[in-house]
């Protein structure tokens, strides 16, 4: 589990290599990590927001390369290559939010029942598609179970009816969510 001064650790590492990339001055100059958990390897989504509206989000659902790079690197992609999003400007930079979900492995269940709202993101894979939600979204709108099964098979680009697939498993996962606050007043 990781500590405030490891979360806060985290947060900088990701704000600075937004800053960096928009050759601002870094609040700190050293992204190296400073502790084990952060040369450990883990599942990461980094989601930016700014006025509580989603500005990127990109992720890793399996770990495969140290935190503090995974951290570095989404943190850039998220901020610029979201493409749903415009690139992040130097004029957002001190607007932006930065929310990080630290995956645990995943869970293959069988009951389409064995997961829990609040704790489980679900990811869902079908040889048409794959898509994956953080456990947040499902407590963010307030769904069901149900609703929460349904969306993430439409995140997938699946119909409902692929939850009776053959083809179709189903993964839940939990996450260590954190976020940063800026002190910018909303618009």
């Amino acid at each position: 589990m990781l500590n405030d001064q490891e979360k806060e650790q985290c947060l900088q590492i990701a704000k600075d290599a937004i800053a960096k990339k928009l050759n601002l001055k870094p609040q700190t100059s050293n992204l190296e990590p400073h502790t084990s958990y952060l040369k450990q390897s883990y599942g990461l989504f980094i989601s930016l927001y700014i006025n509580q509206n989603l500005r990127g989000c990109i992720g890793y659902i399996k770990p495969f390369k140290p935190l503090y790079e995974s951290l570095i690197e989404l943190a850039q992609l998220a901020a610029f290559s979201d493409e749903r999003f415009h690139p992040l400007s130097a004029v957002e930079f001190d607007k932006i939010d930065i929310e990080i979900s630290i995956l645990s492995p995943l869970y293959e269940i069988s009951d389409k029942d064995d997961f829990e709202i609040g704790r489980d993101g679900l990811f869902i894979t079908n040889p048409k598609g794959k898509g994956l939600l953080l456990p947040q979204v499902a407590t963010k709108y307030n769904w069901t179970k149900e609703t929460f099964l349904k969306e993430t098979c439409k995140k997938a680009g699946l119909k409902e009816s692929a939850l009776q697939d053959e083809g179709t498993t189903i993964y839940r996962f939990e996450a260590i969510i954190f976020q940063s606050k800026n002190d910018s007043p909303p618009l």
